[in-house]
């Protein structure tokens, strides 16, 4: 993505993806690492939303990542957070830990330290899933500082759970 979503851009994106999971009696719940509940937020600021969002999960540590969302040890000590087992555990820990129709998961490098050669800084991983079915996950590699990576991984999370809806 070339230029950082707006405020409005994400409200635009939250406000479609209210309308169709209401129309297709969906719920949603969050896990998110790297975005701190930004996606949460967004959701929950169009009025209404109770009506399909459930709940949203911070889990920032290892041991949150554990004890909120199932995360294994063995996943986090060898692939590290950022990963796409540790994204999938995480999206499938949100739909077991809510009762939400939908799920997305975020973990990622937002910035400015943290990052190596192997995951540089603006690696996201994004993992989407629905209730009964199996997860996808994308690895994005975003540009910008912490708020840019962050608003980014927001407008990914947000355009997967309506792809996931359609």
């Amino acid at each position: 993505m070339s230029s950082d979503p707006t405020d409005a851009a994400l409200r635009r994106l939250a406000e479609a993806l209210g309308q169709a999971a209401l129309s297709h009696h969906h719920t949603l719940v969050t896990a998110e690492s790297c975005t701190g509940g930004w996606i949460a937020k967004t959701l929950t600021d169009i009025a209404g939303s109770s009506a399909w969002f459930e709940c949203g999960l911070v889990a920032y540590s290892y041991e949150a990542k554990q004890a909120l969302l199932g995360v294994r040890p063995e996943t986090l000590e060898h692939h590290g957070a950022v990963s796409r087992d540790a994204v999938l555990e995480m999206v499938s820990g949100a739909l077991v830990h809510s009762g939400a129709s939908l799920a997305v998961a975020v973990t990622g490098i937002a910035g400015p330290g943290g990052g190596t050669a192997d995951k540089p800084v603006g690696t996201v991983w994004v993992a989407w899933k629905r209730r009964g079915g199996y997860p996808a996950a994308e690895v994005f590699h975003f540009e910008g500082d912490r708020d840019a990576v962050r608003r980014q991984t927001v407008a990914a999370a947000l355009r997967g759970l309506g792809a996931l809806i359609a």
